[in-house]
């Protein structure tokens, strides 16, 4: 008689020749006489598994494990089965039971490894993809799978080095090709990452991956239009993939076609509920469209799905701030301290600045964000010494030069600087607007150069061909910044100035400009760049700024005839709870006052109203003013009494058009950069007594000038006459100033000394 073994043979055979309907009904019909058959119950499931029937495979092999549970290889492959319905969890422990019979199972430790991965526990699953290479070293899938754990892990340069070996055992593997071409994206070399992409297609054209992949590089090339025809490619091969879905926003968002990306982001969403990222950009995306309750209820969202998406806490709260909605701001801030003291990747640097009076928080905040964001690829390597010249080439990058704040701080300073000395090239890589303010700042510079469809490798190698010898970054870490150019090295000297009011936590930048009342010698620690103190105030200003004849009225504004108007033109995220608080007791002594503030948007008009009304003060109290053009912006302060400042992020332009406009502006002075700068401009402009230290001095200030008409008008009188006269609106001598310090720099760098401190006397 012919034993089950014998049978099994026979069977065997003709599933290795890959007749595998014959065989599972031969292996069916030794099962009829030997239901208990191990081998033969194991070998029918994996014949079920070969011909796509995943779940009959697990049922036989179960089986299989229920007769004999001492098989690691049965074990193991039953967990390969479980994965790939999604059963990760007993994947993991039937995979731990296969290694606990046979340690030097390389399959068993795979298997485990794609479980571990799948569950998020990335660290293990790394650990496991590892123990299986130990044991079959020149397996190109476990290279493959372990660059795949360790490009999760964002250990970028390792998997990069795998995924290279992967593809030299086995050079048609579309899969390696594309997540190789995925590793030098996140390494920001984008330009040998296409190539990658396009063989990853070349070898698999219906690769719905890799035509999202290559999306991903041409995006990053500022190739925007490419980039969503790469998406669209992607999408139509494969219309249920929300990953293409929520990438192809990104190239709409670039493209400004911020309607388009918001619907982009919807079918991710749909797609895939549960999609984290996706409801993360669909809040992005929002904020942009300046629908910022609903950004705020789609962060929301992304944070009770994955609170550990990188930036997000501080997206989130940052967007509570921008229409004052407070609900549990302290449990948030709270979360937020925890995580940037942490050092974790829960913020952008920029919302830091205004949440928190903190030099120890906002310099974690910028050195985390530079660190992950902005790390040099040294691509295009070290930037040549160039010799001394008789002029020094001054390049300013920013995003701004058209109607906007630093334009409007600037423009005079650009049409001043000595052209004797100095060769001016305006690097622009913001909207191309043709409004005035861009028409008079293009005109002021030697050369005007739009590098906004332009990569940053480009720009940088436009800038070094120029023999740029100062860059000044006018952005930081603000809205359309291109840090990855200061990162590459675009000037042998790299000045922060202006945009950013705090540290880059860089290493490549190497000062930042400001002066004695901002960085005081005991907070220059917290800064990573070396300091150019000037000698009055950092802060340029146009002393050209029209300022409009129109006569306004109380009435046509909305302000009572008689009442004392206090106002605070700044941005609302700069209201927190605690200024507003204190503005509140500032209404409630001075009976009849009102609080005359800018609106944003009307949501934050309608939270701070409700906000008056939790503290029993008449919401009419608070009267809300439009945005309008600058000249007329700056006639309307001529009827509000005093300024009151805002903290952590004081009025910065804004206190300077207070000033320019003969307005009183009372501060309350911190310890950061960003809640010192309006004491800088009252200390340049001779009115010191406006500084407060103190919550209690700042209420107790405002409240003595509120019913001291006499002392109120004498600051005006003393405002006035010195902002005719005060360094502060001297846009020529501030140009010298500067000037000083830019010649000192280059003088150092020329000595073959590094940056160090730089004062300049006046």
């Amino acid at each position: 008689m012919t034993s089950p073994d014998q049978l099994f043979d026979q069977a065997f055979q003709i599933h290795m020749r890959g007749d595998l309907e014959s065989a599972a009904e031969y292996y069916r019909e030794i099962l009829t006489k030997h239901p208990n058959h191990a081998e033969t119950l194991h070998h029918l499931g994996l014949a079920k598994l070969q011909r796509g029937e995943i779940k009959e495979a697990i049922n036989w092999i179960r089986r299989s494990v229920e007769v004999n549970d001492k098989q690691s290889n049965v074990l193991s492959n039953l967990g390969y089965c479980l994965n790939l319905i999604g059963n990760h969890e007993e994947a993991l422990s039937v995979c731990d039971k296969s290694i606990s019979l046979n340690a030097k199972n390389d399959g068993a430790w795979t298997n485990l490894g794609n479980a571990q991965k799948e569950l998020r526990l990335t660290v293990k699953a790394q650990q496991s993809y590892e123990k299986a290479l130990e044991l079959q070293p020149n397996n190109p899938r476990y290279f493959y799978n372990l660059a795949n754990a360790l490009y999760d892990l964002k250990s970028f340069d390792e998997a990069k080095s795998l995924f290279e070996k992967t593809i030299a055992l086995e050079p048609r593997k579309a899969e390696a090709h594309n997540n190789l071409a995925a590793c030098l994206i996140k390494l920001k070399k984008f330009c040998e990452a296409l190539p990658r992409k396009i063989a990853a297609i070349e070898l698999k054209p219906d690769y719905a991956e890799a035509w999202s992949n290559r999306g991903n590089a041409l995006n990053d090339l500022k190739r925007h239009e490419e980039a969503l025809a790469s998406y669209d490619r992607s999408i139509e091969l494969k219309p249920d993939y929300a990953e293409a879905w929520n990438n192809r926003s990104n190239a709409l968002h670039a493209l400004e076609y911020h309607e388009d990306a918001l619907a982009s982001c919807q079918r991710a969403i749909e797609l895939k509920p549960d999609y984290a990222e996706a409801w993360s950009n669909r809040g992005n995306t929002l904020n942009n469209l300046k629908r910022h309750e609903e950004a705020l209820a789609s962060y929301g969202c992304a944070y009770n799905l994955q609170p550990d998406i990188d930036f997000l806490l501080g997206s989130l709260i940052s967007t509570q701030m921008k229409i004052c909605d407070w609900t549990d701001f302290d449990s948030k801030l709270s979360k937020l301290r925890t995580a940037l003291k942490a050092g974790n990747k829960c913020s952008y640097p920029f919302p830091v600045l205004g949440l928190f009076d903190s030099l120890e928080l906002q310099r974690s905040a910028a050195e985390v964000y530079a660190q992950e964001a902005y790390r040099p690829t040294i691509q295009l390597g070290p930037i040549a010494r160039r010799p001394k010249s008789d002029k020094i080439r001054i390049g300013y990058y920013s995003t701004d030069f058209h109607n906007h704040p630093i334009s409007y701080l600037m423009a005079e300073l650009f049409e001043s600087h000595d052209r004797n000395c100095f060769e001016l090239v305006g690097f622009s890589f913001g909207p191309n607007v043709a409004d005035g303010m861009r028409q008079r700042v293009s005109a002021a510079f030697d050369s005007f150069i739009d590098v906004s469809r332009d990569t940053d490798l480009d720009v940088v190698t436009l800038s070094r061909n120029l023999g740029i010898d100062i860059a000044i970054d006018l952005n930081g870490y603000t809205k359309g910044c291109r840090t990855q150019i200061f990162a590459e090295r675009c000037a042998p000297i790299q000045v922060n100035y202006l945009g950013y009011p705090g540290t880059m936590g860089a290493p490549y930048i190497d000062y930042i400009v400001a002066d004695k009342t901002l960085i005081p010698d005991e907070s220059r620690s917290f800064y990573t760049e070396k300091i150019a103190y000037l000698p009055h105030c950092y802060q340029v200003n146009d002393s050209t700024r029209k300022i409009s004849d129109r006569i306004y009225t109380r009435d046509e504004l909305g302000l009572p005839d008689h009442a004392f108007v206090f106002c605070s033109f700044n941005n609302n995220f700069k209201i927190l709870p605690n200024i507003f608080d204190s503005w509140i007791r500032i209404l409630n002594a001075t009976q009849g006052s009102i609080l005359w503030l800018l609106e944003d948007n009307p949501s934050a008009s309608e939270n701070l109203k409700k906000e008056a009304q939790a503290r029993d003060i008449d919401p009419q109290r608070l009267v809300f003013a439009k945005r309008v053009d600058l000249p007329e912006h700056l006639a309307r302060h001529r009827l509000a009494d005093l300024f009151l400042d805002t903290l952590p992020y004081n009025a910065h332009t804004t206190a300077s058009d207070a000033l320019w406009a003969g307005l009183p502006i009372l501060t309350l002075a911190g310890n950061s950069f960003p809640s010192r700068v309006a004491a800088s401009l009252l200390n340049t402009i001779g009115l010191p007594d406006l500084i407060t230290a103190t919550q209690e001095e700042y209420e107790r200030s405002a409240i003595k000038l509120a019913h001291d008409s006499t002392r109120l008008t004498e600051m005006k009188q003393r405002l006035n006459t010195a902002r005719l006269s005060s360094p502060l609106f001297n846009g020529k001598l501030f140009a010298r100033y500067l000037e000083f310090a830019y010649l000192k720099m280059y003088e150092r760098y020329h000595s073959d000394l590094p940056p160090d401190n730089i004062y300049i006397s006046s």
